[in-house]
Protein backbone atom coordinates (compact mmCIF):
# COMPACT_ATOMS: atom_id res chain seq x y z
CA UNK A 1 0.00 0.00 0.00
CA UNK A 2 0.69 3.51 -0.69
CA UNK A 3 2.14 6.11 2.09
CA UNK A 4 -0.08 8.44 3.17
CA UNK A 5 -0.13 11.41 0.69
CA UNK A 6 2.59 9.71 -1.59
CA UNK A 7 2.35 7.54 -4.65
CA UNK A 8 5.10 5.27 -2.89
CA UNK A 9 5.37 1.77 -1.87
CA UNK A 10 7.26 -1.29 -0.99
CA UNK A 11 8.15 -3.62 -3.84
CA UNK A 12 8.15 -7.80 -3.25
CA UNK A 13 12.03 -7.45 -4.60
CA UNK A 14 12.72 -4.91 -1.32
CA UNK A 15 12.99 -2.18 -3.41
CA UNK A 16 11.05 1.31 -3.08
CA UNK A 17 8.64 2.47 -6.17
CA UNK A 18 7.58 5.72 -6.36
CA UNK A 19 4.89 5.99 -9.88
CA UNK A 20 4.54 9.75 -11.01
CA UNK A 21 2.20 10.82 -13.89
CA UNK A 22 3.74 13.25 -16.73
CA UNK A 23 3.11 14.60 -19.90
CA UNK A 24 4.51 13.15 -22.89
CA UNK A 25 6.39 15.23 -24.72
CA UNK A 26 5.54 13.83 -28.32
CA UNK A 27 2.13 13.10 -28.11
CA UNK A 28 0.91 15.62 -25.30
CA UNK A 29 -0.69 12.69 -23.63
CA UNK A 30 -0.29 11.85 -19.64
CA UNK A 31 1.53 8.81 -18.70
CA UNK A 32 3.08 7.17 -15.56
CA UNK A 33 6.56 6.56 -15.03
CA UNK A 34 8.29 4.98 -12.12
CA UNK A 35 11.55 5.61 -9.99
CA UNK A 36 13.18 3.29 -8.04
CA UNK A 37 15.26 3.33 -4.31
CA UNK A 38 17.10 0.84 -1.80
CA UNK A 39 15.26 2.86 0.46
CA UNK A 40 12.13 4.67 1.03
CA UNK A 41 14.14 8.01 1.04
CA UNK A 42 15.42 7.42 -2.06
CA UNK A 43 12.48 6.77 -3.92
CA UNK A 44 10.88 9.95 -2.23
CA UNK A 45 13.55 12.11 -3.40
CA UNK A 46 13.78 10.54 -6.98
CA UNK A 47 10.10 11.04 -7.17
CA UNK A 48 10.40 14.31 -5.73
CA UNK A 49 13.14 15.25 -8.23
CA UNK A 50 10.98 13.78 -11.56
CA UNK A 51 8.02 16.31 -10.23
CA UNK A 52 9.81 19.42 -9.93
CA UNK A 53 12.26 18.80 -13.52
CA UNK A 54 8.69 17.80 -15.16
CA UNK A 55 6.70 21.41 -14.20
CA UNK A 56 10.48 22.75 -15.62
CA UNK A 57 9.69 20.72 -18.57
CA UNK A 58 13.51 20.48 -18.63
CA UNK A 59 14.91 17.28 -17.76
CA UNK A 60 14.22 13.60 -19.56
CA UNK A 61 14.10 10.67 -17.45
CA UNK A 62 15.91 7.42 -19.04
CA UNK A 63 16.14 3.54 -17.46
CA UNK A 64 16.83 5.19 -14.06
CA UNK A 65 19.46 7.99 -14.78
CA UNK A 66 18.93 11.58 -14.44
CA UNK A 67 20.08 13.31 -17.86
CA UNK A 68 20.18 17.10 -18.10
CA UNK A 69 22.85 16.89 -21.18
CA UNK A 70 25.01 15.83 -18.46
CA UNK A 71 24.11 14.55 -14.68
CA UNK A 72 22.63 17.12 -12.51
CA UNK A 73 25.37 18.57 -10.16
CA UNK A 74 24.69 17.24 -6.61
CA UNK A 75 24.24 20.57 -5.05
CA UNK A 76 21.90 21.42 -7.58
CA UNK A 77 19.75 17.96 -6.84
CA UNK A 78 20.28 18.99 -2.86
CA UNK A 79 18.67 21.86 -3.52
CA UNK A 80 15.88 20.38 -5.35
CA UNK A 81 15.33 18.26 -2.41
CA UNK A 82 15.17 20.53 0.16
CA UNK A 83 17.95 20.12 1.28
CA UNK A 84 19.18 23.63 1.31
CA UNK A 85 16.02 24.94 2.36
CA UNK A 86 15.48 25.26 5.67
CA UNK A 87 12.68 25.02 8.21
CA UNK A 88 12.65 28.19 9.91
CA UNK A 89 13.42 29.97 6.30
CA UNK A 90 9.98 28.24 5.12
CA UNK A 91 8.09 28.67 7.92
CA UNK A 92 8.32 32.81 7.94
CA UNK A 93 7.48 32.36 4.14
CA UNK A 94 4.52 30.22 5.01
CA UNK A 95 3.80 32.72 8.29
CA UNK A 96 4.06 35.87 5.59
CA UNK A 97 1.51 34.24 3.66
CA UNK A 98 -0.69 33.62 6.62
CA UNK A 99 -0.84 36.85 7.52
CA UNK A 100 -1.60 38.28 4.14
CA UNK A 101 -4.73 36.29 3.44
CA UNK A 102 -6.29 35.12 7.06
CA UNK A 103 -7.69 36.97 9.67
CA UNK A 104 -5.37 38.24 12.44
CA UNK A 105 -6.37 36.15 15.25
CA UNK A 106 -6.01 32.60 12.79
CA UNK A 107 -2.15 34.41 12.15
CA UNK A 108 -1.49 35.52 15.79
CA UNK A 109 -2.06 31.83 17.06
CA UNK A 110 -0.25 29.76 14.23
CA UNK A 111 2.66 32.40 15.21
CA UNK A 112 2.84 31.93 18.66
CA UNK A 113 2.83 27.82 17.45
CA UNK A 114 5.82 27.86 15.80
CA UNK A 115 7.16 30.91 18.18
CA UNK A 116 6.56 28.55 21.41
CA UNK A 117 7.32 25.39 20.02
CA UNK A 118 9.03 25.08 16.67
CA UNK A 119 11.20 27.46 16.24
CA UNK A 120 14.09 26.74 18.16
CA UNK A 121 13.61 22.76 18.15
CA UNK A 122 13.95 22.76 14.62
CA UNK A 123 15.92 26.12 14.10
CA UNK A 124 19.27 24.75 12.01
CA UNK A 125 16.90 21.86 10.60
CA UNK A 126 16.74 21.53 6.91
CA UNK A 127 13.05 21.51 5.45
CA UNK A 128 13.47 17.69 4.25
CA UNK A 129 14.72 16.54 7.95
CA UNK A 130 11.12 17.55 9.47
CA UNK A 131 9.76 13.73 9.48
CA UNK A 132 7.38 11.91 11.91
CA UNK A 133 10.22 10.31 13.83
CA UNK A 134 12.47 13.67 14.31
CA UNK A 135 8.97 15.73 15.42
CA UNK A 136 8.48 12.80 18.15
CA UNK A 137 11.88 12.90 19.29
CA UNK A 138 11.93 17.05 19.93
CA UNK A 139 8.51 17.54 20.97
CA UNK A 140 9.05 14.94 24.24
CA UNK A 141 7.41 17.08 26.97
CA UNK A 142 3.96 16.69 27.93
CA UNK A 143 1.57 19.36 26.03
CA UNK A 144 -2.37 18.88 26.29
CA UNK A 145 -3.87 17.28 23.46
CA UNK A 146 -5.02 20.41 22.19
CA UNK A 147 -1.45 22.22 21.67
CA UNK A 148 -0.43 19.02 20.09
CA UNK A 149 -3.21 18.99 17.22
CA UNK A 150 -2.29 22.93 16.71
CA UNK A 151 1.42 21.80 16.72
CA UNK A 152 0.99 19.31 13.76
CA UNK A 153 -1.47 21.60 12.22
CA UNK A 154 1.35 24.46 11.90
CA UNK A 155 3.94 21.65 10.88
CA UNK A 156 1.95 20.24 8.19
CA UNK A 157 0.36 23.46 6.43
CA UNK A 158 4.85 24.50 6.51
CA UNK A 159 5.55 21.04 4.89
CA UNK A 160 2.26 21.56 2.38
CA UNK A 161 3.27 25.07 1.66
CA UNK A 162 6.77 24.05 0.69
CA UNK A 163 5.48 21.23 -1.23
CA UNK A 164 3.03 23.93 -3.57
CA UNK A 165 5.95 26.54 -3.75
CA UNK A 166 8.88 25.09 -3.95
CA UNK A 167 8.32 21.21 -5.60
CA UNK A 168 10.04 19.84 -2.36
CA UNK A 169 7.86 16.44 -2.04
CA UNK A 170 7.40 16.15 1.82
CA UNK A 171 5.37 13.62 3.66
CA UNK A 172 2.11 14.41 5.46
CA UNK A 173 3.27 14.31 9.66
CA UNK A 174 0.11 12.10 11.80
CA UNK A 175 -0.08 12.99 15.39
CA UNK A 176 0.87 9.84 17.65
CA UNK A 177 -2.36 8.42 19.12
CA UNK A 178 -2.81 9.83 22.92
CA UNK A 179 -3.62 7.57 25.45
CA UNK A 180 -4.54 10.53 28.28
CA UNK A 181 -7.65 10.57 29.70
CA UNK A 182 -9.87 13.71 28.25
CA UNK A 183 -10.81 16.37 30.00
CA UNK A 184 -14.87 16.06 30.79
CA UNK A 185 -16.58 18.99 29.33
CA UNK A 186 -18.64 20.93 32.16
CA UNK A 187 -21.95 21.85 32.21
CA UNK A 188 -24.60 23.26 34.79
CA UNK A 189 -26.77 20.73 36.29
CA UNK A 190 -30.37 21.56 36.61
CA UNK A 191 -30.09 22.41 40.31
CA UNK A 192 -27.46 24.76 39.36
CA UNK A 193 -29.30 26.52 36.31
CA UNK A 194 -32.17 26.99 38.69
CA UNK A 195 -29.45 28.76 41.21
CA UNK A 196 -27.92 31.01 38.66
CA UNK A 197 -31.26 32.15 37.21
CA UNK A 198 -32.14 33.44 40.26
CA UNK A 199 -28.81 35.26 41.24
CA UNK A 200 -29.05 36.83 37.34
CA UNK A 201 -32.47 38.32 38.38
CA UNK A 202 -31.64 39.11 41.59
CA UNK A 203 -31.30 43.23 42.29
CA UNK A 204 -31.21 43.63 38.52
CA UNK A 205 -31.70 47.44 38.84
CA UNK A 206 -27.87 47.80 39.78
CA UNK A 207 -26.54 49.33 36.97
CA UNK A 208 -22.68 48.06 37.55
CA UNK A 209 -23.81 44.26 36.72
CA UNK A 210 -26.80 44.54 35.61
CA UNK A 211 -25.58 44.51 31.50
CA UNK A 212 -23.29 41.33 32.72
CA UNK A 213 -26.15 40.07 33.65
CA UNK A 214 -27.91 40.20 30.81
CA UNK A 215 -24.97 38.84 28.42
CA UNK A 216 -24.80 35.66 30.90
CA UNK A 217 -28.75 35.11 30.36
CA UNK A 218 -28.69 35.71 26.38
CA UNK A 219 -25.55 33.21 26.17
CA UNK A 220 -28.03 31.29 28.02
CA UNK A 221 -30.82 31.16 26.00
CA UNK A 222 -28.62 31.30 22.52
CA UNK A 223 -25.58 29.46 22.90
CA UNK A 224 -23.15 32.41 21.64
CA UNK A 225 -19.13 32.27 22.04
CA UNK A 226 -17.92 35.29 24.50
CA UNK A 227 -16.20 36.67 22.16
CA UNK A 228 -19.61 37.10 19.71
CA UNK A 229 -21.59 38.02 23.03
CA UNK A 230 -18.85 41.04 23.40
CA UNK A 231 -19.49 42.60 19.97
CA UNK A 232 -22.82 42.95 19.39
CA UNK A 233 -24.07 46.01 18.81
CA UNK A 234 -27.62 47.18 19.08
CA UNK A 235 -28.24 48.04 15.61
CA UNK A 236 -27.92 43.77 15.93
CA UNK A 237 -31.11 43.38 17.79
CA UNK A 238 -34.12 43.68 15.90
CA UNK A 239 -37.12 43.89 18.45
CA UNK A 240 -39.70 44.11 16.46
CA UNK A 241 -39.01 40.16 14.74
CA UNK A 242 -37.46 39.52 18.47
CA UNK A 243 -34.09 38.27 16.86
CA UNK A 244 -30.42 39.30 17.47
CA UNK A 245 -27.70 38.47 14.18
CA UNK A 246 -23.99 37.94 14.61
CA UNK A 247 -21.83 39.47 12.71
CA UNK A 248 -18.46 40.33 14.54
CA UNK A 249 -16.41 38.89 17.15
CA UNK A 250 -13.30 40.03 19.71
CA UNK A 251 -10.13 38.82 20.68
CA UNK A 252 -7.82 40.10 22.76
CA UNK A 253 -4.41 39.39 20.44
CA UNK A 254 -0.79 40.05 20.59
CA UNK A 255 0.28 43.14 19.02
CA UNK A 256 3.98 41.99 17.55
CA UNK A 257 4.78 41.88 13.69
CA UNK A 258 3.08 44.35 12.49
CA UNK A 259 -0.58 45.27 15.08
CA UNK A 260 -0.96 48.59 15.66
CA UNK A 261 -0.45 49.35 19.28
CA UNK A 262 -3.37 51.47 21.26
CA UNK A 263 -3.37 55.00 21.29
CA UNK A 264 -1.40 56.60 23.85
CA UNK A 265 -0.19 53.43 25.58
CA UNK A 266 2.58 50.44 25.24
CA UNK A 267 0.48 47.53 25.79
CA UNK A 268 1.37 43.87 24.23
CA UNK A 269 -2.15 42.95 23.45
CA UNK A 270 -5.55 44.57 21.74
CA UNK A 271 -9.21 44.44 21.95
CA UNK A 272 -9.76 43.36 17.88
CA UNK A 273 -12.94 42.96 16.08
CA UNK A 274 -13.08 40.74 13.24
CA UNK A 275 -15.57 38.64 11.75
CA UNK A 276 -16.61 35.62 13.24
CA UNK A 277 -15.53 32.18 13.33
CA UNK A 278 -16.36 30.59 9.90
CA UNK A 279 -18.80 32.25 7.32
CA UNK A 280 -21.46 29.65 9.02
CA UNK A 281 -20.78 31.71 12.48
CA UNK A 282 -22.80 34.62 10.64
CA UNK A 283 -26.03 33.90 11.64
CA UNK A 284 -29.28 35.19 12.56
CA UNK A 285 -30.79 33.86 16.35
CA UNK A 286 -34.96 34.08 17.16
CA UNK A 287 -34.83 35.32 20.82
CA UNK A 288 -37.92 34.56 23.51
CA UNK A 289 -40.09 37.48 24.82
CA UNK A 290 -38.08 37.26 27.95
CA UNK A 291 -34.66 37.84 26.97
CA UNK A 292 -36.08 40.82 24.63
CA UNK A 293 -37.33 42.75 27.71
CA UNK A 294 -34.06 41.93 29.73
CA UNK A 295 -32.32 43.32 26.94
CA UNK A 296 -34.37 46.42 26.64
CA UNK A 297 -34.27 47.58 30.21
CA UNK A 298 -30.73 48.08 29.67
CA UNK A 299 -30.53 50.25 26.68
CA UNK A 300 -28.35 53.32 26.52
CA UNK A 301 -27.33 55.62 23.63
CA UNK A 302 -24.24 53.52 22.25
CA UNK A 303 -23.19 51.70 19.82
CA UNK A 304 -22.31 48.63 21.95
CA UNK A 305 -24.93 46.42 23.96
CA UNK A 306 -22.83 45.47 26.88
CA UNK A 307 -19.78 47.76 26.16
CA UNK A 308 -20.33 51.17 25.36
CA UNK A 309 -18.52 53.17 22.37
CA UNK A 310 -16.48 49.92 22.37
CA UNK A 311 -16.80 46.19 22.76
CA UNK A 312 -17.29 44.09 26.37
CA UNK A 313 -13.74 43.33 27.51
CA UNK A 314 -14.04 39.10 27.39
CA UNK A 315 -12.05 39.30 30.72
CA UNK A 316 -14.10 41.61 32.39
CA UNK A 317 -17.04 39.78 31.71
CA UNK A 318 -15.58 36.25 32.62
CA UNK A 319 -14.52 38.02 35.97
CA UNK A 320 -18.22 39.13 36.70
CA UNK A 321 -19.01 35.90 35.73
CA UNK A 322 -17.04 34.24 38.09
CA UNK A 323 -18.61 36.69 41.03
CA UNK A 324 -22.23 35.76 40.01
CA UNK A 325 -21.69 32.14 40.26
CA UNK A 326 -19.65 32.52 43.58
CA UNK A 327 -22.39 34.40 44.72
CA UNK A 328 -24.89 31.91 43.99
CA UNK A 329 -23.21 29.34 45.39
CA UNK A 330 -22.33 27.76 42.51
CA UNK A 331 -18.43 25.88 41.69
CA UNK A 332 -16.57 27.96 39.09
CA UNK A 333 -16.88 26.56 35.54
CA UNK A 334 -15.34 28.80 32.27
CA UNK A 335 -17.68 30.78 31.03
CA UNK A 336 -17.76 28.40 27.57
CA UNK A 337 -19.60 25.93 29.55
CA UNK A 338 -23.04 28.26 29.02
CA UNK A 339 -22.57 27.15 25.19
CA UNK A 340 -22.69 23.34 26.24
CA UNK A 341 -25.13 23.55 28.25
CA UNK A 342 -27.94 25.60 25.76
CA UNK A 343 -26.71 22.52 23.63
CA UNK A 344 -27.51 19.81 26.16
CA UNK A 345 -30.54 21.93 27.23
CA UNK A 346 -31.68 22.16 23.15
CA UNK A 347 -31.52 18.60 22.56
CA UNK A 348 -32.94 17.16 25.83
CA UNK A 349 -35.85 19.84 24.85
CA UNK A 350 -35.80 17.98 21.44
CA UNK A 351 -34.62 20.13 19.10
CA UNK A 352 -33.12 18.69 15.76
CA UNK A 353 -29.22 18.42 15.99
CA UNK A 354 -29.24 20.29 12.00
CA UNK A 355 -31.41 23.26 13.92
CA UNK A 356 -29.07 23.26 16.85
CA UNK A 357 -25.85 23.50 14.72
CA UNK A 358 -27.16 26.21 12.66
CA UNK A 359 -28.32 28.36 16.30
CA UNK A 360 -24.28 27.32 17.67
CA UNK A 361 -22.73 28.65 13.92
CA UNK A 362 -21.42 25.45 13.51
CA UNK A 363 -20.38 24.34 9.60
CA UNK A 364 -20.74 21.05 10.32
CA UNK A 365 -23.34 18.88 12.36
CA UNK A 366 -20.28 16.43 13.30
CA UNK A 367 -18.83 19.06 15.11
CA UNK A 368 -22.26 19.50 17.28
CA UNK A 369 -22.74 15.93 18.31
CA UNK A 370 -19.18 15.20 19.10
CA UNK A 371 -18.37 18.09 21.47
CA UNK A 372 -21.85 20.13 22.18
CA UNK A 373 -24.30 17.24 23.10
CA UNK A 374 -23.84 15.90 26.77
CA UNK A 375 -26.91 14.07 28.08
CA UNK A 376 -27.01 14.49 31.44
CA UNK A 377 -28.01 11.49 33.80
CA UNK A 378 -31.90 12.42 34.35
CA UNK A 379 -31.95 12.35 30.62
CA UNK A 380 -30.21 9.06 30.73
CA UNK A 381 -32.02 7.72 33.52
CA UNK A 382 -36.11 9.12 31.59
CA UNK A 383 -34.80 6.52 28.79
CA UNK A 384 -33.70 4.07 31.05
CA UNK A 385 -37.33 4.04 33.19
CA UNK A 386 -38.92 4.51 29.37
CA UNK A 387 -37.21 1.29 28.54
CA UNK A 388 -37.99 -0.59 31.86
CA UNK A 389 -41.46 0.52 31.03
CA UNK A 390 -41.60 -0.80 27.53
CA UNK A 391 -40.51 -4.28 28.91
CA UNK A 392 -43.04 -4.38 31.20
CA UNK A 393 -45.84 -4.16 29.03
CA UNK A 394 -44.23 -6.63 26.52
CA UNK A 395 -44.18 -9.30 29.81
CA UNK A 396 -47.61 -8.23 30.68
CA UNK A 397 -48.95 -8.97 27.34
CA UNK A 398 -47.17 -12.34 27.13
CA UNK A 399 -48.35 -13.54 30.61
CA UNK A 400 -51.96 -12.37 29.30
CA UNK A 401 -51.78 -14.58 26.25
CA UNK A 402 -50.64 -17.52 28.29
Amino acid sequence: MARHGENIRKRKDGRWEGRCLIQDRENGKGRYRSVYGRTYEEAREKLGFLRSQQKKSSVEFNRGKWEKGVSCKKSETQEMFGEKFLFADMAEKWLAKVKETKKPSTYVKYRLIYKNHLKLLFQEAAIREITDCRVQEKISDPLSESVQKSIYCVLNQILKFASQNYSISMPFLKRPVSHAPKKSVETFSRKEQAKLLSQLHKNCGLKNTHRFKAAILLCLHTGLRIGELCALKWEDLDVENQMITVNRTVQRLCLEDGFQKAEGGERKTSLVETEPKSTHSKREIPLPSAVIAFLVQIKQDKEYIFGEDRPAEPRTLQNHFRKILLAAGIKHKNFHALRHTFSTNCIEGGTDVKSLSELLGHSDVQTTLNRYVHPSMETKRRHLDALSAFYSQIHSQSVRSN
